[in-house]
Parts: C-alpha cells; sequence; structure tokens
C-alpha cells in the first residue's frame, strides 16, 4: 500500500514569539504599567500635598502663573517616568533577553504622548481629591480598570466586543500596542499612525481639561 501524503502540510508557528515565552510578551509591557502608575501617583499627591500643608495658598498669591504652577509639578514626575522606562528597556534587553528590533525614538515619542495622558489624569485627580488619602483611592480605582482593559493581562480580542470598544478610550492599550509592536516587530509610524494620533489626541484632550480645572481651583 502506498502512504497517502497531503499535498500541503500546515503547521503553526508564532511568528515574533516562536518559543511562546510568556516574558517576551509580558516585559515590554511592564514599561507601560510602571509609567502610568509613576506619572498618575506622584502627580495626584504631590498636588494635593501642597494643598494639606498650606503652601498651594502661598503660591496663589506668588507671581508663579497657573501654567508654571502645571509644568514645575508635572515635568519632574515625567523625567522619572521616562527614567523608568529607560531603565526596565534595559532590563529587559539585559537580564531577561528581551528581542529589540525597533526604532528607540519611536518608542520615546510614544512614551511622551503617554505621558500627556496620565499626568493629565494624575493633575485631574488632585484637583478632586482633598486629601492624600482619597487621591491614593482615586488613583487605584482609575489605574485597576485600566490596566484590566489594555490588553496587558488579558488579550482585548479575547475580551466581549462591548468592552473591545471600551479599550479604545484606554491610552494604555495604545502604548502597550507600541510598545510591543517596536519591540518584536520592528513597526514603523506608519503601521501604528493610528495608535500615535490616539495618544495624542486623548493627551491633549485630557490635559487641557485637567490644566483647566486646576486653574479654577488655584485661582
Amino acid at each position: 500500500a502506498v502512504a497517502f501524503r497531503p499535498p500541503v502540510d500546515l503547521r503553526e508557528r508564532a511568528w515574533y514569539n516562536p518559543a511562546l515565552l510568556s516574558r517576551i510578551f509580558n516585559v515590554p509591557a511592564v514599561i507601560g504599567s510602571i509609567m502610568l502608575l509613576i506619572s498618575l501617583l506622584l502627580t495626584a499627591l504631590a498636588v494635593v500635598r501642597e494643598r494639606e500643608i498650606g503652601t498651594l495658598e502661598q503660591l496663589m498669591v506668588s507671581p508663579v502663573t497657573p501654567t508654571e504652577l502645571i509644568v514645575g509639578k508635572t515635568l519632574p514626575f515625567a523625567v522619572i517616568a521616562l527614567f523608568d522606562m529607560g531603565l526596565i528597556t534595559t532590563i529587559a534587553l539585559l537580564w531577561f533577553k528581551v528581542p529589540f528590533t525597533g526604532n528607540f525614538a519611536l518608542l520615546l515619542l510614544a512614551a511622551v504622548l503617554f505621558l500627556l495622558s496620565s499626568l493629565g489624569l494624575g493633575l485631574l485627580i488632585s484637583t478632586i481629591s482633598s486629601t492624600q488619602q482619597e487621591a491614593f483611592l482615586a488613583t487605584f480605582m482609575f489605574f485597576m480598570p485600566t490596566m484590566l482593559l489594555s490588553g496587558f493581562m488579558f488579550p482585548v480580542s479575547s475580551m466581549p466586543a462591548v468592552f473591545q470598544w471600551l479599550t479604545l478610550l484606554n491610552p494604555l492599550r495604545h502604548y502597550l500596542e507600541i510598545v510591543r509592536a517596536v519591540f518584536l516587530k520592528a513597526a514603523g509610524f506608519q503601521a501604528l499612525w493610528f495608535q500615535f494620533t490616539a495618544l495624542f489626541v486623548m493627551g491633549t484632550s485630557v490635559m487641557i481639561v485637567a490644566a483647566s480645572r486646576f486653574r479654577k481651583t488655584v485661582a
């Protein structure tokens, strides 16, 4: 008898992670989660701390404008978050041996756009919080749903359709898509223009709303 051989030999293969190593997929995503937590928490607590100890009132009567005050309260934490991004990227490459095939400048641009949203949200939380405890709880009430709907823990494609649409309003989802695509696929701006546009639109919108509320609270 002649053995039957199928005309086509079909085999499934994970193109960008052939060994299906979890660290290849998860470690780059840690960048977004750490940056979000740092920028949200530090920004919210720093402004509320000023209100608690009474120095915010002193700043109101000083020559410092609300815009200068916003920059002074957000820029240091943006630098810290970018430093954390560089540190985690270095650890991912040297310790966890995660391949990096893309452009670091593109990754840095995405981080800056993402920080617009996270810093703006931290500033917004500070305007609705009277104490550091309130700011801390409000931060984690926002942080946990953001993580769950970002694709960090569960793939967005496996979520119900309603939640898949809801994740489009989550800046962390777009940032994680950029990070993973730049790390593993060497994707460029042409392939990620939608994610970059979403981060820019959401970041500027949140920052404008937060800045307007902040000006009213210090006026």
